[in-house]
């Protein structure tokens, strides 16, 4: 087998036709739903298409559940073929939420993944998915043992984001992951960032150097999504009948401040064309559930998640799409990846936030902002969007243009492919590596 250095030019670039070997290494991929799993395969997938080689390590899939899916229960490492990539699957203690389940659930991984990651083909380069922060450590035996950069990616500023969302307090547990997270700088080849805000933050407040960045955002595979006529045949599976949907597609979470919206919900009982549906799962899925029957809303309705492939038809009978966040600071840097599915469907976007998402929603005249935590602007906005039905076909085709133009995931993968390169760095640290093992299945 050709060596890393082989495959790569003499200037250290990948050239225009040279394939390299990914290996991505991620707590959570599909059948698991959510904005990780959306994104890593639909990076994947077209890494794949560009004619490059692909493996994943991952768990078996649990999430959010917290409980193995039907088919992986009882089992201790399972290898199957996803859209033609090699899956390494392997055993983990599933649990949902905080608390020490949790902290089992990813330091269990953070130790079995080493058997599906030996399993894999030795990559050229090794991608590892934030959170949780606990990946750098396998993903540094591998990479010495390999002999090959690993680039972190980093999709929340954890510890940060734990602390702003009141799951951990400052002290040593704090300190210890504040340790934790600079050793994931200095080890890692690159550290990739999903937004402006994590990127900025990165540089300025973490002290990564600028040569070691990697940005690559959250986007949509526009063929996947795509604006067409709805799915009458689903909506009326669904018992929605000629109701307005406003679609919640993703997890339910503490984050997403979704009491909020059942307040707003409620605002809106007085006018039973309009639906709230809400398709995902998630820590605060039950707690809604309760929240919705206390209220007595008869427009709202929780369904499980579905497939990546199934979701096109959900963006079809959906009026507009929701997406939200609590206003909390490590939020003013966030993108969602649920919007852009949205925005590829040539649907409006009500986004209740502040910060970057905000922003773009604004400079894509997609949708319509609204303040966090407020019932009463978010009922007034769904009530402008749908009285104005221009306005709904104008944001749409405003949203589809902008994820055409600035979001395509071809286009992205494209230019942070062309980023790549072996950085000295890397190459000074990896002198005192240990010496390469093949360890390939």
């Amino acid at each position: 087998m050709e060596s890393f250095q082989q495959r790569l030019p003499s200037n250290g670039f990948p050239g225009e036709r040279h394939l390299l070997r990914f290996l991505f290494l991620t707590q959570y991929f599909p059948p698991e739903v959510g904005g990780p799993q959306t994104r890593l395969q639909s990076m994947a997938a077209e890494l794949l298409r560009c004619g490059h080689e692909v493996e994943i390590v991952t768990a078996l899939p649990n999430y959010p559940r917290g409980r193995f899916f039907d088919g992986y229960t009882g089992k201790l490492y399972v290898r199957e073929m996803r859209n033609g990539i090699p899956v390494h699957r392997v055993w983990l203690y599933p649990a949902m939420g905080g608390g020490v389940g949790r902290i089992l659930n990813y330091a269990t991984f953070s130790v079995t993944c080493l058997y599906g990651l030996f399993r894999a083909t030795k990559p050229d380069y090794l991608i590892v998915e934030s959170p949780p922060l606990t990946m750098s450590i396998p993903a540094c035996i591998a990479s010495r043992v390999w002999g090959i950069p690993f680039v972190f990616n980093v999709a929340d500023l954890w510890p940060d984001a734990i602390v702003d969302n009141g799951f951990l307090k400052e002290g040593f547990v704090h300190r210890a992951f504040l340790a934790l997270e600079q050793w994931s700088y200095r080890r890692a080849a690159y550290v990739n960032s999903v937004t402006d805000g994590i990127r900025d933050a990165l540089f300025s407040r973490k002290g990564v150097p600028r040569e070691k960045l990697l940005h690559l955002p959250n986007g949509a595979d526009t063929l996947h999504y795509q604006p067409g006529p709805p799915d009458f045949a689903l909506k009326k599976k669904l018992g929605l009948g000629e109701k307005r949907v406003i679609l919640w597609a993703g997890t339910l979470g503490y984050a997403h401040g979704l009491e909020f919206v059942l307040q707003a919900a409620k605002l809106l009982a007085n006018r039973p064309d309009m639906h709230f549906l809400f398709l995902g799962d998630g820590s605060s899925r039950k707690k809604l559930e309760l929240l919705t029957r206390e209220l007595g809303l008869q427009n709202v309705t929780f369904r499980d998640p579905v497939s990546i492939e199934e979701l096109p038809s959900y963006y079809s009978i959906a009026e507009c799409g929701l997406a939200s966040l609590r206003s909390l600071p490590v939020h003013e840097g966030a993108k969602p990846s649920k919007i852009f599915p949205v925005l590829a469907s040539g649907k409006p976007l009500i986004f209740v936030g502040k910060g970057e998402c905000a922003r773009l929603v604004e400079e894509a005249q997609a949708g319509i902002v609204v303040p966090p935590e407020d019932p009463e602007a978010l009922a007034g906005a769904i009530l402008h969007l749908f009285e104005r039905p221009d306005r709904l076909r104008e944001f749409g085709a405003n949203g589809r243009r902008f994820v055409e133009e600035h979001f395509d995931w071809s286009k992205l993968i494209a230019s942070w492919v062309s980023q790549l390169r072996l950085p000295k760095s890397w190459a000074r640290d990896s002198q005192s590596a240990a010496p390469q093992t093949k360890m390939n299945a």
